[in-house]
């Protein structure tokens, strides 16, 4: 009998994350699974958005009802509960435009919503992860970097939602970058960053919007500008393995910022 040990299945892993997206963006996903120790793997469930296409192609400036559609029951309780009912850790949601319509109690009462439906799995979201990342890392002047394809309004309701919880937004607006997924790179996106975010000097900037692609960005610039630099996904995996009692495994990120050597503070997780 041979004594090579079995090729890797992934039926090993010891922390399970589930996370619902947008149902034609493969973004989050990609992101969180690069993000990923070994031992973590991430399992998907979708939500039909009206401002997607098949292909992933989306309108230049995403509509506001399709924003709100998004986190309307049945559908997403539905995606929700069948991604509960997997042997998973800990549930996040993959979208960030609609806890800025819906502000800060409405966000709220949406986990409560939620709850019934989650069998007890703790659940978290980007810009709740991202409050706990800020206040684990004493952030509280913010700069806030939307994609594209948010336009100024959504972008002043990001900024009003952080600002009620007592941050101080120093920068916020869509990122001057095409509003096509597939056009952003850690280059250019980092670059917008370098010359439009750096001169406010916050202490931490947040790439929000799951579906834009910004983990690559995060090491160097945090080695060349000196302040945190979050992204939506980044958030919420920190924040998930915390939740599903990991915080060893979230040490052990070493390439995907600074966030991953701190822990979120009594009662954050």
């Amino acid at each position: 009998m041979s004594s090579t040990p079995p090729p890797v299945d992934g039926w090993d892993a010891s922390t399970r994350i589930g996370v619902v997206v947008p149902h034609a963006d493969v973004g989050p996903e990609a992101e969180l699974q690069a993000l990923a120790p070994e031992s973590v793997t991430v399992h998907g469930s979708r939500v039909h958005f009206a401002a997607m296409r098949a292909g992933g192609e989306m309108d230049e400036k995403i509509p506001y009802d399709p924003i709100l559609s998004f986190v309307q029951a049945p559908y997403l309780d539905q995606a929700v509960e069948l991604l509960a009912a997997s042997p998973l850790h800990a549930l996040t949601l993959g979208f960030t435009s609609s806890s800025y319509a819906l502000k800060a109690q409405g966000e709220q009462e949406l986990y409560e919503r939620l709850r019934p439906v989650t069998r007890g799995l703790p659940i978290t979201g980007t810009t709740k992860a991202a409050r706990a990342a800020f206040d684990a890392l004493g952030a509280r002047r913010i700069a806030v970097v939307n994609p594209p394809w948010f336009d100024d309004a959504l972008s002043t309701k990001g900024a009003d939602y952080f600002g009620e919880f007592g941050y101080q937004v120093v920068h916020h607006g869509p990122c001057g970058l095409p509003s096509n997924q597939q056009a952003i790179t850690p280059e250019n996106l980092s670059a917008w960053i370098r010359t439009t975010v750096a001169a406010h000097r916050p202490d931490a900037v947040l790439v929000a919007g799951n579906g834009i692609r910004a983990v690559g960005t995060i090491k160097p610039l945090e080695e060349e500008l000196g302040f945190h630099v979050l992204t939506a996904n980044q958030v919420i995996m920190w924040h998930a393995l915390h939740l599903a009692d990991a915080a060893h495994l979230a040490a052990a990120v070493t390439d995907y910022g600074h966030l991953f050597t701190v822990t979120p503070k009594d009662g954050a997780a």
